[in-house]
């Protein structure tokens, strides 16, 4: 049998570092002409309207067992910003990360919902992800094993102005990416937060991870969602917040066009 040379008892942590893989996307994808800012967008209620409303134009369509995955582009302001939407969990969103970068693109911004771990982070608060607790699998095959990721400063202050700018309020703080939604126990929770995550979703680890790997610019703004931060969980209704959905997905239009 032959085994990784950094042979371990657990195969998550046999980080490779070799830089093109068996499969490797830039060249199974060809590269398209596609703006180099791109928003990453979890709302599909958000972008169906978006694409509706502003004619958007279909610029690439991925298969997937899961079905095609679109990626769009519109105009705004005389500027040209892609779109896409990165289903759920690390690996999926990853994969169409990959996509993304590969068509071209190299200027990102995430925007996405999250269960809040603090009863401070109310329901629509912003938060701009500053690090990820990686309890996911997808990144440790883009870096070296760590228990967390560091998200880019420029990316960072770049939101910040966009978000002093319109006067909205915002936190800059610490994310838990986990693969399982329903294992948030009450202890993982307390432990967690004692670590400083505001918190939990499921794909910013990887994200930031697959941004370092292949030399890109990301960024990404959370919004609270339903809240875990009690002896009870409350959905708080929060996938029904049209209102803040919408403003947040515009939000990250304007800090990917300013990166």
């Amino acid at each position: 049998m032959t085994r990784p040379t950094n042979y371990m008892t657990f195969p998550i942590l046999e980080f490779d570092p070799t830089p093109l893989a068996l499969i490797e996307p830039s060249h199974q994808i060809k590269k398209i002409n596609i703006p180099q800012h791109c928003v990453i967008c979890f709302f599909q209620d958000v972008l169906d309207e978006v694409i509706e409303k502003y004619n958007a134009k279909e610029i690439h369509s991925e298969g997937w067992e899961s079905g095609n995955h679109k990626f769009y582009e519109i105009e705004t302001n005389g500027k040209h910003v892609a779109f896409f939407h990165p289903g759920v969990g690390a690996p999926l969103a990853a994969g169409l990360f990959e996509t993304a970068i590969a068509l071209g693109a190299t200027k990102f911004i995430a925007c996405g919902g999250c269960g809040s771990l603090n009863k401070e982070i109310m329901l629509g608060h912003l938060v701009i992800v500053r690090s990820a607790i990686r309890d996911e699998g997808c990144s440790y095959h883009y870096l070296p094993p760590s228990r967390e990721v560091e998200a880019g400063q420029r990316e960072i202050k770049i939101i910040s102005t966009v978000l002093e700018s319109k006067s909205v309020p915002f936190v800059i703080g610490k994310t838990w990416t986990t693969d399982a939604p329903y294992r948030e126990t009450p202890a993982k929770i307390a432990s967690r937060r004692e670590e400083g995550a505001l918190v939990v979703e499921m794909e910013c680890s990887a994200f930031i991870a697959v941004a370092k790997f292949r030399g890109v610019e990301f960024g990404q703004i959370l919004y609270g969602g339903d809240d875990l931060s009690g002896s009870e969980w409350d959905s708080r209704h929060w996938a029904t917040r049209s209102d803040i959905r919408k403003n947040l997905f515009w939000l990250a239009v304007e800090a990917c066009l300013a990166l």
